[in-house]
């Protein structure tokens, strides 16, 4: 099969990495970057061996699959364009600006059979991967995603950048609709919402706790699942999962009567992964991992809370 052609919109720092590994996989030809800044576009493309350009439009007629890095307030607007010209598109999370935006996208690249995928990266972390089959009926669960202060994605709130990671994962494991959801917030360092926190409940009864930061000075990306006779703890920053479950049927009396388990996974690399996959999917292969309504329901609930902690700003 010949390579599919590629492209990328948006060669800021995630944008630059996923043009990277468009170029290195094999079925893959990356045909050119896009960006406003025509040096950063020619910094990027030219190692890289696509063409630089500055107009998205350019790539019409010649790419089939495009990843798009730019701010959420551009995705609608760039995506659109392309899947109307029958180009299948990676987005960066979230998926739009807006539930409207959103499901505008995805009822165009059904309609014209096309792929979206959506860039909720820590799907494709191997920790999160290891846990799939041993998640059964989650009563509780708990995030923390804490990381530095840093000078960019300050136009959202931690909620659309560091936050609505979780708020997938943990709609994923639950898997069932969401009933009810409470949060706070506090602007500290910037002009938005800098921590928060929600609690999520779900008709099945599972309830979530989810925290995001981006003021802290450590990186931490934690989640604990509790269910029945155990819990699974992940650290999705460094890729390890501890599994603790009762031993045998009788009571737990203490750390003896608790069996525990412990993985950890090597180097790996999930912006890779997840080009690879999404490819596979332009290909005629698995759907995505996280298609454009997974992602809607995702940004649905990222958009309550984010309209509950706005009023925190006052």
């Amino acid at each position: 099969m010949s390579a599919i052609r590629t492209a990328v919109v948006g060669v800021g720092a995630m944008g630059k990495w996923h043009a990277e590994k468009f170029a290195a996989l094999p079925e893959s030809k990356l045909v050119a970057v896009v960006d406003a800044d025509d040096a950063r576009a020619s910094d990027v493309a030219e190692p890289l061996g696509a063409s630089p350009e500055a107009d998205f439009k350019a790539l019409i007629g010649k790419v089939d699959a495009v990843s798009i890095a730019t701010p959420t307030s551009s995705h609608f607007e760039i995506a659109s364009t392309l899947l109307d010209n029958g180009i299948h598109v990676l987005i960066e999370k979230p998926i739009a600006a807006t539930i409207d935006e959103a499901r505008e996208l995805v009822e165009l690249a059904e309609s014209k059979g096309l792929i979206i995928q959506v860039g909720h990266l820590e799907r494709f972390n191997p920790a999160i991967a290891a846990i799939r089959d041993k998640v059964r009926n989650p009563q509780f669960i708990e995030s923390n995603r804490i990381a530095p202060y840093k000078p960019r994605s300050l136009d959202v709130s931690v909620v659309l950048d560091l936050m609505i990671h979780d708020i997938d994962l943990i709609h994923s494991l639950a898997d069932s609709p969401m009933t009810e959801v409470d949060a706070v917030g506090r602007s500290i360092f910037s002009d938005s919402i800098d921590v928060a926190n929600a609690r999520l409940r779900f008709e099945n009864g599972c309830v979530a706790n989810v925290t995001s930061s981006r003021i802290s000075m450590k990186t931490e990306r934690s989640l604990r699942i509790f269910q029945a006779d155990g819990y699974l703890s992940v650290d999705m920053h460094n890729k390890a999962v501890t599994c603790y479950s009762k031993r045998g049927s009788g009571p737990v009396k203490g750390p003896e009567d608790v069996e525990v388990e412990k993985q950890s996974f090597g180097d790996s690399d999930a912006l890779l992964e997840q080009a690879r996959a999404f490819l596979e999917s332009v290909a005629g292969g698995p759907p995505p991992l996280v298609s454009g309504r997974t992602a809607m329901e995702a940004l649905r609930t990222a958009t309550e809370i984010s309209k509950m902690v706005g009023s925190d700003l006052g």
